[in-house]
C-alpha cells in the first residue's frame, strides 16, 4: 500500500494569508502546506481522501488522472471546497465517482452541492457523484476501509483503517475513544491530526498526539492538519523516534515500515 500527503497543512494553509511571522515568511519549502488530503493506493486501486480547496494543485504534482473513490471524513469547508476539480477526473476515465462518507457528511455534501450529485448533463458542467453512505467497514475494489468514529469539537469526524491495519488517517480529531484507539492499534502507519503546541477546541495538539501515539504505537506516525506554529525544522528535532511532520507529496510505502 502506498500513501501519499497531498497536503498536511491547516485549514488557512501554510503561509497564512497576511501572516508575518517567522514560518509563514520561511524560504524553506517544507514549511509550505496546502490544506489536507491524502491519496491511498493499493494495487490498482486508488483513493481520494477528502477535496481540499487546493486539490486542482494537488492532483497535478501526483499526477492523478483517475480514481476509484471519494471518501470523506466530514463536510467542512477545508476539506471539501474542492469538490469541483473532480470534474477532470470525471471527464478522463468517462464516469462518475463513488463518494463514501457517513449520512451527516453526505447530506451536508448534497445541501451545498446538490449539482454534483444530480444527473450530470456532461463532465465539463459539473463533478458527478454517487453517494454511499458508511454504514461500517467497506471496499473500494481490493481496498478494505474500517471506519472509527473522532469527536472534532462539538461535532464528530470519520478515521480511516486501511487493508489489514496497513494505514490509518486521523485528521480533525481532538478526542479518541476507548473503541477508536483498538481499531487504530497496531497499525503500521498512521497519518495523524496535531495542529500546534497550543490547546485549541477541536484539534490535537502536539502534547495530546503524542499520548495518542504512545497508546497506538504505530511504526510511524505522520503528523498532518499543521498550522504555522510548527516550523519543519524545529518540530522534526523536537520529535521522539518514529514520528515525523506531514510534508506536501510525501510517500510512504507500507511494506518498507
Amino acid at each position: 500500500m502506498k500513501i501519499t500527503v497531498l497536503g498536511c497543512g491547516t485549514s488557512s494553509g501554510v503561509p497564512m494569508v497576511g501572516c508575518r511571522c517567522e514560518v509563514c515568511r520561511s524560504d524553506d519549502p517544507r514549511n509550505r502546506r496546502r490544506r489536507v488530503s491524502i491519496l491511498v493506493q493499493h494495487g490498482d486501486i486508488a483513493a481520494l481522501v477528502d477535496t481540499s480547496p487546493d486539490l486542482r494543485e494537488q492532483l497535478l504534482s501526483a499526477e492523478i488522472s483517475r480514481l476509484d473513490g471519494v471518501i470523506y471524513t466530514h463536510g467542512h469547508a477545508d476539506h471539501s471546497h474542492g469538490i469541483d476539480d473532480l470534474r477532470a477526473i470525471n471527464y478522463h476515465m468517462n464516469a462518475a465517482l463513488d463518494a463514501y462518507g457517513t449520512t451527516d457528511t453526505l447530506r451536508s455534501l448534497q445541501e451545498r452541492f446538490a449539482y454534483a450529485f444530480g444527473e450530470p448533463r456532461t463532465w465539463w458542467h459539473s463533478p458527478a457523484l454517487r453517494a454511499k453512505p458508511i454504514t461500517g467497514p467497506f471496499e473500494i475494489g481490493a481496498l478494505k476501509v474500517t471506519p472509527f468514529e473522532q469527536i472534532h469539537g462539538r461535532g464528530v469526524t470519520t478515521g480511516f483503517v486501511f487493508g489489514q491495519r496497513e494505514a490509518a488517517y486521523s485528521t480533525d480529531a481532538n478526542a479518541l475513544n476507548d473503541d477508536a484507539i483498538e481499531t487504530l492499534r497496531g497499525v503500521k502507519l498512521w497519518v495523524v491530526d496535531c495542529l500546534g503546541y497550543q490547546s485549541y477546541p477541536s484539534h490535537a495538539n502536539l502534547e495530546i498526539t503524542l499520548g495518542w501515539i504512545e497508546r497506538v504505537r504505530p511504526r510511524l506516525a505522520v503528523l498532518t492538519h499543521m498550522s504555522h506554529q510548527f516550523d519543519y525544522a524545529t518540530l522534526s528535532a523536537e520529535l521522539p523516534k518514529g514520528v515525523v511532520p506531514g510534508l506536501d507529496g510525501l510517500v510512504i510505502e507500507t511494506e518498507a515500515l
